[in-house]
């Protein structure tokens, strides 16, 4: 009965917490972003200022879900994320993973799916932070690095959608593109969810029998030097990175399983 009564009650705050998503969202866009544009009249600082209030309300938002029982969560090596210029690698179980990732990370810029763009509930946050918009063509990887250079700490799931059911983690080579073209370290960041929920086809409502565990654990910076030896084309060196990653992702999340 009483397992009955948490998972029912998990349920309806996982909703609630939704909700509040939605409406927050929506809350940014009608009133705080516009007071933005109207009193910041420096681009740069407007931008810095709109991500601080997204990484603010990110935080409240994985607070509230802990403090209602959703969730748990852990992040090891956090003091590595307190450095600029940082190119952040994730695997990808869950629907709230960029949500952690951004909630503790300073500084925060990532890849936004075009559609987001005008999505009601989430455009006027994207617009405001100006968040890479990944319908950039050509020109997303040299976006990439430019925000990397300017210090800002680059958030990128390389399996481009969340990991599937069968758990086989699957990279793409546009992160160690831009790894490579742009001469940076990768930070790996392996993400781990005990029980798994928020899963890619799942929805929202089925909630496992006791509240979810989030492990998020901050890893060494990967050097990529060591893939662009003797000289080799920039295509080849990120085809060895991204088999390397893909190695390297695969073990520690399947293996750790």
């Amino acid at each position: 009965m009483l397992e009955y009564l948490s998972r029912g009650w998990r349920v309806a705050a996982t909703g609630f917490s939704f909700t509040v998503f939605g409406i927050g969202g929506l809350l940014l866009r009608v009133l705080v972003f516009p007071l933005l544009n109207v009193f910041v009249r420096r681009r740069q600082r407007r931008i810095a200022l709109a991500r601080g209030v997204i990484r603010m309300a990110f935080r409240a938002f994985v607070w509230m879900m802990r403090g209602l029982g959703v969730l748990r969560y852990e992040i090891v090596g956090r003091q590595r994320l307190q450095r600029g210029g940082l190119l952040i690698l994730a695997n990808h179980p869950t629907l709230i993973d960029t949500v952690f990732l951004m909630a503790f990370i300073k500084r925060a810029d990532c890849i936004v799916k075009g559609r987001l763009w005008n999505n009601p509930f989430t455009r006027g946050p994207l617009r405001a932070a100006a968040y890479i918009n990944n319908d950039a063509g050509v020109a997303l990887v040299d976006d990439c690095i430019a925000s990397l250079r300017q210090g800002n700490n680059l958030i990128i799931f390389p399996e481009g959608t969340r990991t599937g059911a069968d758990g086989a983690i699957a990279l793409k080579r546009g992160a160690a593109n831009i790894a490579v073209r742009g001469g940076h370290k990768v930070t790996p960041v392996i993400i781990r969810c005990e029980p798994p929920t928020l899963s890619k086809g799942e929805s929202w409502w089925r909630v496992p029998a006791r509240a979810a565990c989030f492990h998020i654990e901050v890893r060494e910076d990967i050097d990529v030097a060591r893939f662009m030896k003797d000289g080799v084309a920039e295509t080849i060196a990120a085809r060895r990175l991204t088999d390397y990653l893909q190695t390297y992702f695969t073990e520690e999340v399947q293996g750790h399983a």
